[in-house]
């Protein structure tokens, strides 16, 4: 706090802003998501304005751009499933459908195309850094592109 006195509006505008925080056993400098801010765009609306689905979607593409960053060129993004033999969905795209669904497009690791619709309440997301597919030169960075597109709102 700087000790300035805040107007109503300010107040308010701070309890509408999420909170969040992270501590790691070993702080070596990795920027955690919770240290991140949205990217602009769709942002404009408070926490109150947002559906759970559209709120939960905006804060996962923050954990996938973050994880990415920590990747090198041969990995690439997926996400484990927890329960069951589901196994692995590489992660090509992410939508959320109002007011409480998110959804995940990919493939599996056969390269079956793969799609898992959850409610928010039951979201329960483990990322993994996967070997980039060999046909491909370049990793594909999924967390990049849905940042963008929630920029351009």
């Amino acid at each position: 706090m700087d000790g300035r006195i805040k107007t109503s509006a300010e107040a308010e505008e701070d309890a509408a802003l999420p909170r969040a925080h992270a501590v790691h056993c070993n702080p070596d400098g990795t920027v955690t998501t919770e240290g991140r801010n949205l990217p602009k765009g769709k942002t404009k609306k408070t926490v109150k304005q947002k559906s759970p689905a559209e709120w939960a979607y905006e804060r996962i593409i923050l954990y996938i751009k973050n994880f990415e960053e920590q990747l090198d060129n041969e990995q690439e993004v997926a996400m484990g499933f927890t329960g069951g033999d589901a196994g692995v969905l590489r992660i090509e795209g992410l939508g959320y459908f109002d007011p409480d669904i998110v959804t995940f497009y990919g493939s599996d690791q056969a390269g079956a195309k793969t799609q898992l619709v959850q409610h928010v309440t039951q979201l329960n997301v483990m990322l993994r850094a996967l070997p980039k597919e060999v046909s491909r030169k370049e990793p594909n960075r999924i967390g990049f592109r849905l940042a963008a597109d929630i920029e351009a709102g």
